[in-house]
């Protein structure tokens, strides 16, 4: 891994009628070529300004962006065309183009005016198809293909134009679970075997805390705050960034949970899996299961059904549903 990206005293915000409104001050960081590194905060923190900055589509307010070594203001536009590729959020309108035909526009930089691709670019373009998996996808046309897999074939499009850096802003925005996950996969993936600086941003917490090598947290009051996803976990930074009423990051999990307010207690007795999902279950209700409450009811979870104990009397119930129901 090298730094491929090195951010000195950054200030980025606009200047509207001479007035300047800095979205966020004082970043220094750099960034590496073979991580995954995401770009996380509420909406409206600037995410969306740091990563146009980054890319030059808007001039910095203040502060020093090198990237190779070299000051961002020292490209050109082509050169930069080199450098830099950019995945955006939008959907690209583009119909009655084949697959292979958009990625090869990544080759752009290099063919000039008349974009016609040589037998080299021709092999860049195919690389790249290989590397995001889409070559089922090779001669179909755009217009027809789902979110997930247009999205893959910007990706291609970008490695196609081979710089040593990739932004990608929300490229998981209008993608399903499942394809989200597989969409940071990817990303990882490609961050190791392109060793290309991959720099995203995003709303998912829960798939960048478990996906991501590096973690920028972004917030208004409290600036930009960078490190690997435990590190971020143990010092407190994760909660204090995210957290909101009803929402606490649980450090012995890394992950985010809901806060119940519990109406009642609930004794339960048992081990494993079950009694898990049946004590995520009586949260969701409002009842907190605890091995040592003792109230009106208990709860034995057995390795295939669950017995109820309540007004006297044992009821056999063999689901969890069965048993919220006769708790009603």
């Amino acid at each position: 891994m090298k730094e491929t990206i090195k951010i000195q005293d950054l200030s980025i915000g606009y200047v509207d009628k001479n007035n300047v409104k800095v979205v966020a001050d004082h970043i220094t960081a750099t960034i590496s070529s073979g991580e995954l590194t995401c770009l996380l905060g509420a909406n409206g923190v600037g995410k969306s300004t740091l990563l146009r900055t980054l890319s030059a589509f808007q001039p910095k307010l203040k502060g020093k962006i090198f990237i190779e070594g070299k000051e961002i203001s020292e490209f050109t536009d082509k050169q930069l065309s080199r450098v830099i590729s950019v995945v955006l959020t939008e959907k690209p309108d583009i119909r009655n183009m084949t697959v292979e035909e958009l990625v090869g526009l990544g080759r752009s930089p290099y063919t000039g005016f008349w974009g016609t691709l040589t037998k080299e670019d021709k092999v860049v373009v195919n690389n790249a198809i290989r590397l995001v998996g889409i070559e089922s996808l090779q001669g179909r046309m755009i217009q027809t293909l789902s979110d997930g897999e247009r999205q893959k074939v910007m990706i291609a499009k970008a490695l196609a134009q081979e710089t040593p850096v990739i932004y990608l802003d929300e490229p998981t925005a209008f993608l399903d679970y499942p394809s989200k996950v597989e969409m940071m996969q990817l990303l990882y993936k490609l961050s190791r075997e392109t060793d290309k600086t991959i720099f995203l941003s995003t709303h998912d917490l829960e798939l960048a805390l478990q996906i991501a090598d590096k973690l920028w947290l972004m917030d208004k009051q409290k600036g930009v705050r960078i490190g690997v996803p435990e590190d971020l976990s143990l010092d407190g930074s994760m909660g204090s960034y995210f957290a909101r009423k009803g929402i606490v990051f649980d450090q012995e999990t890394g992950l985010f949970r809901v806060v119940n307010d519990y109406t009642r207690k609930i004794r339960i007795q048992g081990e494993g899996v079950r009694l898990l999902m049946l004590s995520k279950a009586l949260k969701r209700i409002g009842i907190q299961g605890d091995v040592r409450a003792e109230g009106e009811a208990d709860i034995e979870v057995l390795s295939d059904r669950y017995l109820l104990h309540q007004a006297g009397k044992t009821t056999e119930c063999m689901t969890i549903a069965d048993l919220l129901n006769g708790l009603k």
